[in-house]
Formats: structure tokens, C-alpha cells, sequence
């Protein structure tokens, strides 16, 4: 498990307001479940998402811009998600989909980043804080799984928790500076 608790120059919670964000968050929380639904709640609702609210900020890929800017992609939500419940003392790890993304571009596919959690109730436990929309409603309801988005067809859950995100989310997060070179560019696997 203590590769799940890291901190990392990426998952960056030893940052000021990182910690002070995932302590309010857990003030009168009684569990880790209650802890951990109030970092989803706040990552999902309280941070935009890049593909709904295009904006002039470059993207964010370290816990600390995304909290900064209050904006990331569905992969520096995860980060965020990730860096708060490790502060807390959850373990949590990064879980990907691999979806459609044609309300970017037409007939692309994607890597769709969203987390695991350890629940000592439940076990590991999938969330996704990408943010809900119309069409889009992700809930925080252990045991049961509400994703974003439900697998259709050409698309597939990739079965691994890592304790880091995939190399190339991040070397698209760093490279891709703006919403325009992002969505031109989107990390894929076949």
C-alpha cells in the first residue's frame, strides 16, 4: 500500500495548500469513506473541467496548479483527487478508460483518467471526479460504481490500479499547453 500513499513532484501534497485544502475537507468527517467522498465532491464540483470550460490557462498536470487554477483535464482532476486523499492518509491510485472523444474531434478515442480508492469498508473502489454535465452524472455511492461514463462500443476499461499515472497522460499534459493542442492530441492506447 505505501505506493499508493507517495508523494510525488506531480502528486505534490507536501504543497501548502494542498495540505490545507485536504484538512478542511476532511474537518467532521468520522471514516475514510467520509473523508474520501468529500474530496471527490470537491474535486468533481469545484474544479472545471478543460473540455467544458476552455479558458486561456495553460494545463495543469500538478495537484498544486489544478487546485491553484481550479481547471484541469480528467487526468489532473485524478492527480488532484489523488494528492488529497493521500494527504489524508488513503490510498489511492489512478484507473483509465479508454473512450470515444468525438465531441472534440470526430471518430477519435482516448484515454479517459479517473481513480481508485481503498475504502477499508469496501476495498478498492473506482470514482471519477471529471466533472458531471448533461449526459455525464458520477456519484460517490460505495459499493456501487457510477462512473461518468459507461463502455460502449470500441471502448474498454483498462484493469490496472497504478500508483502513478500513465507516462504518456503526463507527457501530454506537459506538452499540450493550451485546450486547441490538447484536443489534438489526446493519449490513446489500442
Amino acid at each position: 500500500m505505501k505506493d499508493y500513499l507517495k508523494a510525488t513532484n506531480i502528486i505534490d501534497y507536501h504543497d501548502k495548500y494542498i495540505q490545507e485544502q485536504a484538512k478542511f475537507l476532511a474537518l467532521n468527517c468520522d471514516n475514510d469513506e467520509q473523508i474520501a467522498k468529500a474530496c471527490f465532491l470537491f474535486v468533481r464540483d469545484e474544479i472545471k473541467h478543460s473540455g467544458d470550460y476552455p479558458s486561456d490557462i495553460p494545463t495543469t498536470y500538478k495537484a498544486s496548479e489544478v487546485l491553484e487554477y481550479k481547471t484541469g483535464w480528467c487526468y489532473a482532476k485524478a492527480i488532484l483527487l489523488v494528492a488529497l486523499l493521500r494527504a489524508n492518509g488513503i490510498p489511492t491510485g489512478f484507473a483509465y478508460q479508454r473512450l470515444s472523444c468525438s465531441e472534440y474531434r470526430p471518430n477519435i478515442y482516448c484515454l479517459h483518467g479517473l481513480n481508485w480508492i481503498y475504502l477499508k469498508e469496501y476495498g478498492w473502489y473506482r470514482v471519477d471526479a471529471r466533472g458531471n454535465k448533461e449526459g455525464v452524472d458520477a456519484q460517490f455511492i460505495p459499493p456501487k460504481e457510477k462512473l461518468a461514463f459507461e463502455i460502449g462500443e470500441g471502448e474498454f476499461d483498462l484493469p490496472d490500479n497504478l500508483p502513478n499515472p500513465r507516462p504518456e497522460i503526463i507527457e501530454a499534459l506537459q506538452k499540450n499547453k493550451s485546450y486547441d493542442e490538447m484536443i489534438c492530441d489526446f493519449p490513446d492506447v489500442k
